[in-house]
């Protein structure tokens, strides 16, 4: 069945943090985009190693670009986004032909050897150090911000989230569970692949009201990262998902702004503030 938009979009992703465009990508595109992640998997592999979960941005690196672009031109995708958001927010950056500017769309790809598990964290506000957490707080609502995207081209069931937590700060029992900063990922050193496939697991069931998002084959999750979320990955189970802002000209400027900031700040020695103590 063609995708079809409807108000339910709206309603799933003011309220819950996050949506799913079901098989929005036509077979054909899902085919030539896997073709050039396979590409991007052997360049990450070959450069950063067998553990590498990601390849970004896609641009600077020697793959076929087209099939991105067929991609970002894809009109029921344009469509449905400015239908939810508003016809000045875009996604698949690839940047500027012949300049430096590779943009930000990249590929997530699964480990090599061994699961993985990143931390429990709140884009920004808990993996940049040096992030001033007041301008956090004070934009963490505006829809021109914080919108990203994860474009399945295979089963992908690695993003768990806790549904309307972009609404809110942090629950008693969120800062119970993590009290300081930097949040620490699970400890999966001398584990087994076997060991860290369960250590992971517990870890992503360890946040309150957590729940785990599943992805088919040409499925496009636009999400809030403010949210509490994560990535879990399995290095049995081949992974290709398209990872990307989605943007809006403020959004870029506030960006640019804060990396300043905040690199100007780990600099003098400020490298991380703690939201449970701000709200103490």
């Amino acid at each position: 069945m063609a995708f079809q938009f409807s108000d339910s979009h709206i309603a799933d992703y003011h309220t819950l943090g996050y949506v799913v465009f079901r098989g929005i990508l036509p077979t054909s595109l899902i085919g030539e985009l896997r073709k050039s992640c396979e590409k991007a998997r052997e360049i990450a592999h070959k450069t950063r190693g067998k553990q590498a979960q990601r390849l970004q941005p896609i641009a600077k690196f020697d793959v076929n670009i087209q099939p991105f672009r067929d991609y970002a031109e894809l009109p029921e995708l344009n469509d449905a986004v400015h239908r939810l958001l508003t016809k000045q927010h875009s996604y698949c950056n690839l940047g500027k032909p012949g300049t430096e500017d590779y943009g930000v769309c990249g590929v997530l790809l699964e480990p090599g050897e061994t699961p993985y598990c990143t931390a429990w964290h709140r884009d920004w506000r808990d993996n940049l150090p040096g992030m001033p957490l007041s301008d956090w707080h004070a934009n963490y609502l505006n829809l021109d911000f914080f919108n990203q995207v994860n474009c399945a081209l295979y089963e992908d069931s690695c993003t768990w989230v806790v549904p309307g937590s972009h609404l809110r700060r942090d629950l008693p029992c969120e800062a119970r569970r993590f009290p300081t900063r930097p949040i620490e990922p699970p400890i999966l050193t001398g584990q087994t692949p076997e060991q860290c496939e369960r250590t992971c697991l517990e870890y992503c069931q360890s946040m309150p009201g957590a729940v785990r998002l599943f992805l088919n084959a040409g499925d496009f999750a636009l999400y809030r990262n403010t949210l509490w979320h994560l990535g879990n990955y399995i290095h049995y189970r081949k992974r290709a998902t398209l990872h990307d802002a989605v943007d809006t000209p403020s959004y870029a400027l506030w960006r640019d702004h804060i990396m300043k900031a905040s690199e100007e700040r780990t600099k003098a020695g400020q490298m991380w503030e703690n939201p449970n103590q701000l709200a103490a």
